[in-house]
């Protein structure tokens, strides 16, 4: 397994593939990277050669990935709720931060359903 921006990206999987594996790298970064080393989007990562590892490695380098850029999302979400504005209290109450409704779904921010008693009429 090749590792890069301390990842173990998959062997047989593609390289454009592979790089997502990267928190902070989606479809769109991982081809530019590519497309600036002139790797082929194609080749595997197994049959990477180490030049080719380090191009896309000093690549990666000026972008902000892994623990830095989950410590920055996670200072501005503090920051947010340190402000007490509205998406802050959304988040300190866990709830969906960004408009949806609440009446029903939003199950995955609110958690399993709690019953209330007396609530069948």
């Amino acid at each position: 397994m090749a590792r890069i921006a301390g990842v173990d990206i998959p062997n047989n999987k593609r390289v454009v593939v592979a790089l997502t594996y990267i928190y902070g790298v989606g479809l769109t970064t991982a081809k530019k990277v590519l497309a600036e080393c002139g790797i082929s989007e194609d080749i595997r990562v197994k049959d990477l050669t180490d030049e080719q590892e380090n191009a896309i490695r000093k690549a990666l380098d000026s972008y902000k990935l892994e623990g830095d850029l989950r410590r920055e999302t996670q200072l501005n979400i503090k920051r947010l709720m340190e402000v007490a504005c509205y998406r802050g209290i959304r988040h300190r109450k866990g709830l969906p931060v960004r408009g949806q409704r609440t009446k029903t779904n939003a199950r995955t921010r609110k958690g399993p359903r709690r019953t209330v008693a007396n609530k069948k009429k």
